[in-house]
């Protein structure tokens, strides 16, 4: 029995509860076809949270495949842009295998596939990371991939469409609705109801019907994990604030989860702001939206006044999202984490200064963070002798030929 831990009003120990609940949030609101499904799913996770031969596997992978851990990395330039004596580290997620931290998840789901002999994996991607993770991964343990990716997703990320065809994945198109992540979920939730007996659906953000939202969060919890210990060996003391993207929320869950009972650290999710506030022209769930369900979970979500999903729009394919997972839903109605935005053009502007000061390119998602805490640098918001961790979630290389676009320069 896990101990509760109390921080303010998030219980964070406790939660889901039996129902898969995060309060009010979360849950599982899918076809009566899925339900023995998810019960396999849940009842299989529960048995390898205990098997001692699982877990070894798993760390070993962690470890000698994935290549953990990663770094907590101090940039000087960069935090020299913040404030008087502020200090920023990077979690660098980014020079995890495939260049992002959705292997942690992938590895760990994907293990668990073949622990529960299902053979054939599909996964949905919006940046292609979650896809190459996958198929990375199912090439490693002998698995049969298939990836659901959005039209428009897949004209904006080609390279990393190449990486898991060249991995041995076959990429699904999906033409209808917006074309970018939404519609690639509802793709491949369709699959697995057409496939339930033989098919592992390997979900890629903390969202979705439970157990998703917690079997993601403990597989990137890791993420977490390493920055307490890494920042306590370094500094000697706690953060004062965390900063992450969120698009569904997988890779600021993992590193918020470890510090949620600490009430001393603030926790701070950037969402992508796009080119205005207006609907249809950004992806802010949290700040913009109010609950229902998508994907078989009640969150945050953008939707008219009528319960209708609205359009997203983002520079980043992988925030394009119009829900978020319903943990960071909890967190934000109980206070213990707090969401904001960044636009294109903050995230744009992230990218560059920390590319020229540190020579680190990071992922435009990771970006819209970056770009944030430059901004509140930048108009003296962040106290003299900040500690503060942001997680860069993954690398640059998937985003410069949008990047350069958004620039005006032709390759």
């Amino acid at each position: 029995m896990q101990k509760t831990v109390k921080t303010s009003s998030y219980q964070h120990a406790l939660y889901p509860d039996q129902r898969g609940r995060f309060g009010d949030f979360g849950g599982k609101f899918v076809p009566e076809s899925l339900m023995a499904a998810l019960d396999e799913l849940e009842t299989a996770y529960e048995a390898a949270l205990k098997d001692e031969a699982f877990q070894a596997e798993l760390h070993d992978e962690l470890i000698n495949y994935v290549g953990r851990e990663t770094p907590l990395n101090y940039v000087p330039r960069f935090s020299a842009l913040l404030g008087k004596e502020v200090k920023l580290y990077l979690k660098r997620e980014d020079l995890a295998h495939t260049g992002a931290h959705k292997i942690n998840n992938a590895m760990g789901q994907g293990l668990l596939a073949k622990r529960m002999g299902k053979q054939r994996i599909i996964a949905e991607t919006g940046a292609g990371q979650h896809g190459v993770a996958t198929a990375t991964v199912c090439a490693k343990l002998g698995l049969h991939c298939i990836i659901y990716m959005g039209e428009v997703d897949i004209q904006r990320q080609s390279l990393n469409v190449f990486r898991m065809k060249l991995l041995g994945a076959e990429v699904r198109s999906v033409d209808t609705g917006g074309k970018t992540l939404k519609d690639a979920i509802n793709e491949a939730i369709r699959d697995w109801v057409t496939n339930v007996e033989d098919t592992f659906y390997l979900f890629g953000t903390a969202a979705g019907p439970a157990p998703y939202p917690r079997i993601v969060r403990d597989f990137q919890s890791v993420i977490g994990r390493e920055a307490r210990q890494q920042i306590m060996e370094k500094e000697g003391r706690l953060p004062d604030s965390i900063y992450a993207c969120i698009g569904g929320g997988s890779n600021a869950i993992g590193i918020f989860y470890p510090f949620a009972d600490a009430p001393e650290v603030k926790l701070i999710g950037v969402e992508a702001g796009g080119t205005s506030m207006e609907p249809g022209h950004h992806a802010s769930s949290l700040v913009a939206g109010r609950p229902g369900v998508l994907h078989g979970a009640m969150s945050y979500l953008l939707q008219s006044e009528d319960g209708q999903i609205l359009d997203t729009q983002s520079i980043s394919a992988g925030l394009d999202y119009p829900g978020v997972g319903p943990e960071h839903s909890y967190m934000k109605d109980t206070g213990r984490a707090s969401y904001v935005t960044a636009n294109d053009a903050t995230a744009l502007k992230g990218l560059q200064v920390l590319s020229e000061t540190e020579g680190i390119i990071p992922a435009l998602e990771s970006a819209h963070a970056l770009g944030y805490v430059l901004e509140q640098g930048e108009q003296g918001k962040i106290p003299d002798g900040s500690l503060l961790i942001l997680n860069l979630s993954g690398r640059g290389d998937k985003d410069m030929g949008t990047v350069a676009k958004a620039l005006n320069v032709k390759l």
